[in-house]
């Protein structure tokens, strides 16, 4: 089965690189020490802190796993390749709700970097579906569960 290609901001590859590298050399090497403190206490069938080792130990291994099937079939974006003022992966957007008039900013990412929280959406979002490829003074459509949301893009920016 082929897996599917993974877009990445250059920004993004870096953090998830980081982030396996800290699990891979520090996480690691704090739950295993934990595990064996937690083993010292004796008995392993009514520990606590033996058990939380061990979900934390779970945990970091399938992240670590999960990271490596990411960065394994990652595709980093370069928001370059694409005409200034296009809508692409890497590069902010500045929309306005033509209901409401309430103004949006976000940056357009990959789905592995994706962040509403801090402002990232991703490429595959209804949202961020609709906005890929557009240029400002464009009118996007976006489906949700009450009908149609209408946004004009204002405003597609690099970085910085």
């Amino acid at each position: 089965m082929t897996q599917k290609e993974i877009l990445l901001t250059p920004e993004g590859l870096k953090k998830l690189e980081k982030e396996l590298e800290t699990l891979k050399t520090v996480k690691r090497k704090e739950v295993a020490q934990r595990i064996k403190q937690a083993l010292e206490f004796g008995d392993i069938s009514e520990n606590s802190e033996y058990d939380d080792a061990k979900n934390e130990q779970a945990f970091v291994e399938g992240r670590i796993i999960a990271l490596e099937k990411v960065l394994r079939n990652a595709k980093v974006v370069h928001d370059d390749e694409h005409a200034e003022g296009e809508a692409v992966i890497g590069r902010w957007v500045k929309l306005k709700d033509l209901e409401t008039d309430e103004i949006f900013e976000y940056k357009i990412v990959g789905s592995a970097e994706a962040d509403p929280g801090n402002a990232k959406i991703s490429n595959e979002s209804p949202v961020g579906k609709a906005l890929i490829g557009k240029t400002p003074g464009a009118v996007i459509n976006v489906e949700v569960a009450d009908g149609v949301l209408q946004y004009e893009l204002l405003e597609v920016r690099r970085e910085g």
